[in-house]
Parts: C-alpha cells; sequence; structure tokens
C-alpha cells in the first residue's frame, strides 16, 4: 500500500468519499481507520485494478457472546462486545504506511441518539487492544479463513439486492425510527385490507409506572391473514405457482402444492372446523409433524379467524396436556404416527394421555380430527375413541373448497405459542393479526433478499416460531414457493439436506447452528457429491453460530458465493431483530451485524440507566416494532413482571450483554 491514491467518484452506489490504491489477492487493512471507512476489494467483474476505499454510514456496536476483537457488529445472540476493528478511530485517521488522508470526513462527528447503535464511536474503546490488520473478501471470489475479518458482497449481488448499501439501509432505518407510523403505513398498504386502519397507525405504553404495558398497530384495520397468504396471491396472476414442495421421510416421497391448490385444501378443513362448531376466537391445539397438513391447518384456523395453537410434535403427554388445559381448544389435529428417520413416534397415543390428564384437570376436548400417515402407521394399528375421534381423510375432502374470509381486526387474535416458563409453567405467547402480518412479511422480504423465482427452505419445524414467521405466513404473503420436510436432516445419511437443495433447485436455506455443526461433523464429502449450484443465500437462526461453523457454512455449503444471514430474535419478537441484508453491506463470520428496521437496541444498568461507550449491562428495546407479542394468554401480569417491571420504560429481552 505504497503507491499514490488519488480521490474518485463514488464506488458501487455506496454514496460517500473513495479512493483507489492498486489491487492485491488479498486487500489488507491497517488500522487505525476511520469510523465511517471501509475498503472495498476490487470486483471480479470490474476491469479496475484497484481496491477501493470508501467513506460510508459506520457499522454498529457489536454484541456479546463473540471475541472481543471482532468489533462493530452485533453478535448473532443479544449484547454488544468492545471491539477493535473497522469503524473505531478518529474521522481523519489514515491507513498506516499509505500516506493517505481522508477530508470529507468531519471530526467529532456526534451521533444522533436514535442512531447510536448503528453508528460507531469516534475513539477506540479503551482496553480493545492493537490491531495489527484486518483482512478482507469478496463474495464468490475466495473462501473465507480464520484470517479473513469481513467478506463483502459482490457488485453483481448488491446491484441486485433489494437494500444495495449501507447508506440506503441508513436512509430506511432512520425513516423508520423518525417516522415508524409512515414508514410501516407505506409497507401494510402493500397488504389487502377490507378496511383501513384509523389515523393513529400505532400506540404504545411501555412503561409500567404509566400504567398497563400496551401495544397496538393499525387497530381498526380489518383484514385476514390467510386471505393476505392465498387469495391475494392468486388474485396477481400466481395461483398456478408451487406454493408448497413436499419431502417425505424416505427418499422419492414427494409431493407439492399449487397456490390455488393450497387454497382449496385450506378451504374444506376451514369449513369442517366451521361445522362442528369452531368459531372466532376459539382456541384449536395442532399437534402434527411436517405434513403439509400442518400450514394447512394453520391457515384454515387463521382464515375462520380461530386462533391456532401448534405443539411442537414430540412433546410429551404432559407438555402437551398444560398447553390444552391453558388454552382450552375446540378441536385437537393431530395424525396418528410420524417417522423421524428410522424412529416411529406414536404421537395418537400422545394425544390420548394428553386428553386424559386434561380431563382430569377439568378440561374436555369434544373432537380430535386425526391424519392418517400411512407412511408411518395403518388405521387399523392406530387406536380411536369413539365419538371424540374422526379420520381427516374420512371427512375433510368433502367438504367445499370454497370458504368465506371471516375478516379480523388487525389487534384480533392470531395464534398462541407456548414457551417454557421458568416456574414450570408454559407462557403462552399471543401474537395479533395485522402487526404480525406485516412485519414477519417484511422481515423475510428483506433478510432473505426474497426473489420471486427464489425456491426457500426453512428446516424448522412450525411447532417454534420460526416455523410459523418462515416456514408458513412470511414465504406465503411474499407469493414464495417453499419446501417443507418431514423428515430429518442426516436420513438415510448426512447428505439428505443437499439431495433435497439440488432435488427442488432451493435457492435460499435457512437452518440452525445446530445443524451446521453436526454436518461438520459428518465430513465435506457428504455435501460435496452434491452440486448446490442452485443455492443462492443462506442464513442461520437457533442460537449463536460460532465462526468457524459460519465459515464451513460458507465455504463448503455455499462455495463462498452466497451470504449468510445470520438472524437474532425470539418468539416474543414475532420476527427477525437484528440481522444481515444479504448485499447491503459487509458479513462478519459470528455477526448478525445491524437491527431491522424500526427496532432499538440498548444497552441499560442495573438500574435502568441507558449506558454508553465500553460498558456490560443489560440488552433491552425501546420502542415498539409491529410484530411484538401483545401478551402472555390469560397472565397479562405475567407478561408486565417478566418483560417489562425490570427495566421500566423499555423491553427487557432477557439477555445480559457487554461492548
Amino acid at each position: 500500500m505504497q503507491s499514490a491514491i488519488s480521490t474518485v467518484c463514488c464506488s458501487r452506489g455506496r454514496g460517500g468519499v473513495t479512493a483507489t490504491l492498486p489491487r492485491e489477492s488479498r486487500v489488507i487493512v491497517r488500522p487505525p481507520l476511520s469510523p465511517h471507512l471501509l475498503l472495498l476489494p476490487p470486483c471480479a467483474s470490474s476491469s479496475s485494478s484497484s481496491a477501493v476505499i470508501c467513506l460510508l454510514p459506520p457499522p454498529p456496536p457489536r454484541s456479546a457472546g463473540s471475541s472481543a476483537a471482532a468489533g462493530g457488529y452485533w453478535n448473532s445472540r443479544a449484547s454488544f462486545g468492545s471491539g477493535a476493528g473497522v469503524g473505531r478511530m478518529s474521522t481523519d485517521s489514515a491507513v498506516n504506511g499509505s500516506g493517505l488522508s481522508l477530508s470529507g470526513a468531519k471530526k467529532n462527528a456526534r451521533t444522533s441518539d436514535y442512531l447510536r447503535h448503528v453508528e460507531s464511536m469516534n475513539t477506540m474503546p479503551s482496553g480493545a487492544g492493537k490491531i495489527q490488520r484486518l483482512n478482507a473478501v469478496i463474495l464468490g471470489e475466495a473462501l473465507a479463513s480464520e484470517e479473513d475479518d469481513l467478506i463483502f458482497p459482490s457488485e453483481d449481488f448488491a446491484r441486485k439486492a433489494h437494500v444495495s448499501s449501507p447508506q440506503e439501509y441508513l436512509e430506511m432505518y432512520r425513516r423508520s425510527i423518525e417516522d415508524p407510523a409512515g414508514f410501516w403505513s407505506d409497507i401494510a398498504s402493500e397488504f389487502y385490507w377490507k378496511q383501513k386502519w384509523g389515523q393513529e397507525v400505532y400506540s404504545e405504553n411501555f412503561d409500567v409506572r404509566k400504567g398497563k404495558i400496551s401495544i397496538e398497530w393499525f387497530k381498526g384495520g380489518v383484514t385476514n391473514i390467510c386471505y393476505n397468504c392465498l387469495d391475494r396471491i392468486i388474485e396477481s396472476g400466481n395461483g398456478d405457482k408451487i406454493a408448497i414442495y413436499w419431502e417425505g421421510n424416505e427418499p422419492g416421497v414427494d409431493g407439492s402444492l399449487t397456490y390455488k391448490q393450497l387454497l382449496e385444501r385450506v378451504c374444506q378443513l376451514a369449513n369442517y372446523l366451521k361445522d362442528i362448531g369452531v368459531r372466532k376466537g376459539d382456541a384449536v391445539v395442532i399437534y402434527l409433524p411436517m405434513l403439509m397438513e400442518l400450514p394447512i391447518a394453520m391457515l384454515a384456523c387463521a382464515r375462520i379467524g380461530a386462533v391456532h395453537s401448534v405443539v411442537f410434535a414430540g412433546f410429551s403427554a404432559e407438555s402437551l396436556s398444560q398447553r390444552i388445559i391453558d388454552c382450552k381448544p375446540k378441536v385437537v389435529i393431530t395424525c396418528n404416527a410420524v417417522m423421524r428417520g428410522s424412529k416411529a413416534i406414536y404421537l395418537k397415543d400422545i394425544v390420548d394421555a394428553a386428553l386424559v390428564e386434561s380431563t382430569q384437570n377439568g378440561i374436555s376436548v369434544g373432537a380430535c380430527l386425526i391424519y392418517e400417515n400411512v407412511s408411518a402407521l395403518k388405521r387399523e394399528d392406530t387406536k380411536c375413541h369413539e365419538g371424540r375421534d374422526i379420520w381427516w381423510q374420512d371427512v375433510v375432502p368433502n367438504y367445499p373448497t370454497t370458504c368465506a374470509v371471516e375478516w379480523v381486526d388487525a389487534e384480533d387474535p392470531l395464534f398462541l405459542l407456548y414457551t417454557s416458563g421458568s416456574t414450570g409453567k408454559p407462557k403462552g405467547v399471543l401474537h395479533t393479526t395485522g402487526g404480525y402480518m406485516v412485519y414477519t412479511a417484511t422481515t423475510f422480504k428483506y433478510a432473505f433478499d426474497y426473489k420471486p423465482s427464489d425456491v426457500y427452505w426453512c428446516t424448522a419445524d412450525c411447532g417454534w416460531i420460526t416455523g410459523h414467521s418462515y416456514v408458513t405466513y412470511g414465504p406465503l404473503l411474499n407469493g414464495a414457493t417453499a419446501v417443507v420436510f418431514e423428515g430429518a436432516p442426516n436420513y438415510p445419511d448426512p447428505g439428505r439436506s443437499w439431495d433435497i437443495v439440488d432435488k427442488f433447485g432451493v435457492t435460499i436455506f435457512y437452518t440452525a447452528p445446530t445443524l451446521i455443526r453436526s454436518l461438520m461433523r459428518d465430513g465435506n464429502e457428504y455435501v460435496t457429491r452434491y452440486s448446490r449450484k442452485s443455492l443462492r443465500v443462506l442464513g442461520s437462526v437457533g442460537e449463536p453460530i460460532n465462526p468457524s461453523a459460519w465459515r464451513w457454512f460458507f465455504n463448503v455449503v455455499g462455495n463462498s458465493r452466497c451470504p449468510i444471514s445470520d438472524t437474532w430474535w425470539q418468539t416474543e419478537t414475532g420476527g427477525f431483530m437484528i440481522t444481515p441484508l444479504p448485499g447491503a453491506w459487509p458479513q462478519k463470520p459470528g455477526s448478525a451485524t445491524f437491527p431491522f428496521f424500526g427496532v432499538q437496541p440498548i444497552i441499560v444498568d442495573e438500574k435502568g440507566n441507558e449506558i454508553e461507550g465500553e460498558c456490560s449491562g443489560y440488552l433491552c428495546v425501546k420502542s415498539s416494532w409491529p410484530g411484538a407479542f401483545r401478551t402472555l394468554y390469560g397472565d397479562h401480569e405475567r407478561y408486565e413482571t417478566t418483560y417489562f417491571k425490570p427495566f421500566p420504560g423499555y423491553y427487557f429481552t432477557g439477555d445480559g450483554c457487554s461492548r
């Protein structure tokens, strides 16, 4: 880096001061650096022989759980880490040994209060230590090694992305904070509303000292999420597009449904539920494996205004009965059994035991609808209770394939999802319709850079929030084609996931670090025997992904050409809170990078005071977002005590953090 530097025009559409320097096979950035400075290596498609230094909107603080020397970005699991790295020195600093100075940056620039978590500090935090160098590679040009700190999007990927630069993100983020009503109203208007919401787009009280905690978005707006997932897509001319590819436990067992076919199946089940007395506001417990009938059941409930509560098919009879006792459903929907790999799980037996226990506790369920899963267990081998149990295949196909929509208020409940409680009693997280619909669809679109040609596969079960938001609702609201997989990812061998990717041409693959690390241990050969050439974007969810697993996912699974959306969020948040936007900015292995639009994370001390600079504290969120849960079912006091009383004025995530 000894050559002369010349100032040139803006590069790659990223606004700001830029400078060029000779191309190197790997660009090494030596601090001190400006907090608004990024070094962009040359593009493969570019005729330029130079790398580019760009004065850009800076990265946000990083969360705890990653190395202190990584710097500047949010970690994948809440909290900030201290960090040396990109964006940490004063704005008039220079690259060591290069003779470079930039005059386009303002000295001692002050960060706007609401943007402080997406802009870096002007000085290095004490104790961060000296950084010897930062290495970077470009998406698709080289493998990411342990020496590489950043992976930059390629010019081609960034150009086609929904958000193509840090500046574009910052402009959208700024508006989402300064004008949340206008920002989210514009997005909500893309969906169908039977009646538009009132003049007040949202209202909130996060402070228990000021009264009851409340969150409302689009109150007075009348809509239906099933209509927006299916009818709206069909009316747009995409009725013959595949909505769901289904892959069974055994290779070669599969199926598919177009949007038209899916709507017909949903309407038949919805009509049956209405016929047995299920009405708007009634609860329906769904205890199904990953058959197509699981999202069908969720959508059928939503169509008639019933509140679904999906329970992971594999939870014990005691866990299932606790949920039945709490929400008092009109019906339980299950199947007789499922094969997970080579193991049979007899779901109907579990349901029977749970219903006995719930009856003993005063809650009797009048109907149990059983789907016959012939690949796992024959009907004649399934125990049935006369007068209560009925086979899906005997009744549902006989109902009409059209069903009137039950229009609901945006704040009417959509679903209950129970999480484990510290006291032993599960917490019934309640999400409502309008805000969840808008937020889930928007996070899916931007975090995965979704395009209409994509085939999307999330490996999560619908028994978890990920399956609600990013198997069923998020993809369908965007008119996507999604894969639903019944089996185990290592059955019949650890190459099953990549066999499915090739079979359906999956372009977006979203999974958990637990699976990634498991497949790492099984060896690269199970991955490399398959093409995976269709893959475009990868994603991680569930727990922190360590940098070595991130690099394996990036290098081996994605052939170093697929960005990774490492997402942080919770059952309670409804959708992503901190996540990369592919193509918008460099990625750091193990980091979830920036907060999503409308999300304001902060750190507080034990007294609830917001703290800045180098510190340790508790991760909270200031102000509401559309996808936030509204209460714990039947226990609003516990809702306030758990999430809002620890630090009045904030939503407490339950995570501690250090910066």
